[in-house]
């Protein structure tokens, strides 16, 4: 995907969510550089099955919004910051989730 674009890309959220999504995109990138996703084990932010309990909510609240459209413009737009193994991880972390399939 070019510059261009990037720019035009349709957005799966309506428009007067921009800012919402945004800070939940920078809200799940602060997770991965500080905690990660996925843990060897659970208690403090993660579930019993080990994933990120906040990325989990938010992955929830994208799914309400615009369902796997959203989900996968999220994951790409956290890919792009974050690197692809923790992209990997955040997309374990929302197994489970609506229709989502990692």
């Amino acid at each position: 995907m070019g510059w261009f674009d990037f720019l035009f890309e349709k957005k799966p959220y309506p428009t007067n969510m921009q800012a919402e999504i945004d800070r939940l995109i920078d809200e799940l990138v602060r997770i991965g550089q500080k905690e990660d996703f996925l843990s060897e084990r659970s208690g403090g932010s993660f579930n019993a099955q080990c994933r990120h309990v906040r990325a989990r909510e938010i992955g929830i609240q994208l799914d309400r919004v615009g369902g796997v459209a959203l989900m996968e413009y999220v994951l790409k737009k956290v890919r792009r910051r974050l690197g692809e193994t923790l992209a990997n991880h955040l997309a374990y972390a929302w197994s489970e989730i609506g229709k989502w399939v990692p």
